[in-house]
């Protein structure tokens, strides 16, 4: 394959990326919803620390297993973000004085 070739490749992986963050980002959502009827806290520290492991035990490379981590550190930092703004798109959390 050529230089254009790999481009074109990288595009269409990107295009699949953006489509898969974005489902994930959906089912996030959804936790975010179930987490707010059952009065939960949004950040769950353990669960976080269970999906960087799962990310790192799936990583097969070239990327480091660091690389991985902070990867997904900050899809889940957008994630919370998200359900942040889903449940309190205001800006301010329900009953807060912030």
């Amino acid at each position: 394959m050529n230089l254009s070739d790999w481009r074109r490749r990288i595009d269409e992986i990107d295009k699949q990326l953006v489509r898969l963050l974005n489902e994930r980002s959906h089912c996030a959502l959804e936790i975010g919803k179930l987490k707010q009827a059952a009065n939960l806290p949004l950040y769950q520290p353990d669960r976080e620390n269970e999906v960087l492991a799962n990310a790192e035990r799936n990583n097969p490379g070239p990327l480091t297993d660091a690389a991985i981590r902070r990867l997904f550190e900050r899809i889940i930092d957008e994630a919370r973000a998200a359900e942040r703004n889903a449940m309190h798109p205001d800006g301010k959390p329900k009953g807060g004085n912030e």
